[in-house]
């Protein structure tokens, strides 16, 4: 793109010595790009006075970003400007009036083509289009940022220039000249492509200083892949497109969190139970709670919230299969008052339901729960109803990375864990997942005297010793009931229960 007489005499040696000094100047200065889960991603937001390319397919989002971007802008008294060369003004501000934008306070250049240029059907016999079309659209640019030098460019799209050059390496020096000429106006520019594989942008991926990427196969996700003169999270984000606009949720690097807590045990508040487990729970350790169906799973870790509610501690359950009242009466049906923690706001009982959550955006809301709340005992109820959220993802990684989190924060987590067999061969977890316990509390299921009972054990307990016999376990309507050693029996684990011969 030509950038006119007036830009023309700065020598190209200065427009490059200009830049760097701009962009220099700009390195510790940080804009927020208007939605909090990318600014985390990019280390607190856009570089300033640099140029950011968009890319992604169509209804991925990239308008909308922008919109955060420029009324962002103009919520802190900075001068923003639209150039739109597709959708046009009027287009624009209605779609961004719906979701909730004001841009009132934001320029346009509408660029987009007129209605009267289909029924003129002009042609142009000595010169070409992209000659005659380029001019006008270069100084209707040049004019208006000169004028009100803007702090903020959204440009949608640039790969409309591409029609306006006679070749590729028109395309690329024209470009750069025009990035050139609003970063030295004071402009940090983000614009958008149109890029496919009948069509690929590689050469603006080149020339821009970072590189966002949008995607809505299978799930939205946001991406970045470059990002000059700064660090950055990796990977693929999750990302939904609300009535408010646009949401981000980083995933989780649990390293990047670390919380000093004092090593102590947490009481169950059930003296056999504490005996078993030599004190009770560690804080900053991770326990799988493993059973089957019915067994008493959710009701044991209750139990520890229930004490800890007694010491003015606050604890989560996060519960993605049983609904939320059914849990609050079956808990107060066997003497622990979860309504009466709820209203002392020592306890929170989050129903989800896994299909409308991703991994990223179910950490999202347990960090943001951990940090707000200071919570120190959170269950997730359960693994396999986790596992819905991630529709095919890697369970392990994701829990993984959860789990560490709140060990770092301090946090004592449970984690319930289904097994499909309620007798016979027994397995700690079916998913791969004990690697990841300290502490691996087990429930079973047993026969005697043709009456069903159940015992507790304790398999593995990294930070104490701990029992090595099993106890049998009651859930009456006085609470939960832990009776002595179960010495007088084997088999409990294979489910083939016999009495000793030795007694």
């Amino acid at each position: 793109m030509a950038t006119g007489k007036k830009h023309a005499r700065m020598r190209p040696e200065q427009g490059e010595r200009s830049r760097q000094n701009s962009s220099y100047r700009g390195v510790f200065e940080r804009l927020s790009i208007g939605v909090p889960g990318l600014d985390e991603i990019l280390n607190g937001g856009l570089i300033a006075r640099r140029a950011y390319l968009l890319r992604g397919g169509p209804g991925t989002g990239k308008t909308t970003l922008g919109m955060h971007f420029l009324t962002g802008g103009a919520a802190n008294g900075e001068r923003c400007l639209c150039i739109s060369l597709g959708e046009t003004e009027a287009e624009i501000r209605a779609n961004a009036e719906a979701i909730g934008f004001d841009l009132s306070d934001v320029h346009f250049l509408d660029l987009s083509p007129e209605p009267q240029f289909f029924t003129r059907m002009e042609s142009y016999d000595i010169f070409s289009p992209a000659e005659v079309e380029r001019e006008p659209i270069t100084q209707s640019i040049l004019g208006q940022v000169e004028t009100l030098k803007p702090q903020r460019v959204f440009l949608d799209a640039m790969t409309q220039f591409r029609f306006l050059s006679p070749d590729a390496f028109q395309f690329r020096k024209q470009v750069l000249s025009f990035l050139h000429f609003l970063m030295e106006q004071g402009a940090t520019v983000l614009f958008t492509s149109e890029g496919s594989e009948s069509a690929p942008d590689d050469d603006l991926q080149f020339m821009s200083d970072g590189v966002i990427h949008l995607d809505a196969s299978p799930e939205r996700t946001v991406r970045v892949s470059k990002f000059r003169g700064s660090d950055f999270r990796g990977g693929s984000h999750s990302m939904h497109l609300t009535a408010q606009g646009m949401q981000v949720f980083p995933r989780l690097l649990p390293e990047m969190y670390r919380k000093e807590f004092r090593a102590e045990s947490l009481s169950s508040g059930v003296p056999e139970l504490d005996e078993l487990l030599h004190g009770g729970l560690e804080r900053g350790t991770i326990t799988i709670i493993s059973g089957p169906s019915g067994v008493g799973k959710s009701t044991l870790g209750l139990q520890f919230m229930k004490e800890a509610a007694g010491r003015g501690e606050h604890s989560v359950v996060y519960t993605f299969e049983e609904w939320r009242e059914t849990l609050l009466r079956r808990c107060e049906a066997v003497s622990i008052p979860v309504r009466s923690m709820m209203e002392r706001g020592t306890l929170s009982v989050v129903q989800i339901e896994p299909l409308h959550f991703t991994p990223d955006q179910f950490a999202s809301m347990v960090r943001s729960a951990i940090e707000r709340q200071k919570s120190s005992i959170v269950m997730i109820d359960s693994a396999s109803g986790y596992r819905l959220s991630l529709r095919g993802g890697d369970l392990v990684t994701h829990l993984h990375a959860l789990c560490k989190y709140l060990q770092n924060m301090g946090v004592a987590v449970l984690l319930a864990n289904e097994v499909e067999a309620i007798i016979g061969e027994f397995k700690a977890t079916e998913i791969g997942i004990s690697y990841l316990a300290d502490t691996i509390i087990f429930l079973r299921y047993l026969e005697i005297q043709g009456e069903l009972r159940k015992a507790i054990g304790v398999l593995k307990k990294r930070l104490s010793d701990f029992e090595r016999t099993m106890r049998e376990i009651e859930i009456t309507n006085y609470g939960i009931k832990v009776g002595r050693p179960l010495i007088e029996l084997r088999g409990i684990l294979t489910g083939n229960v016999e009495w000793s011969d030795e007694l």
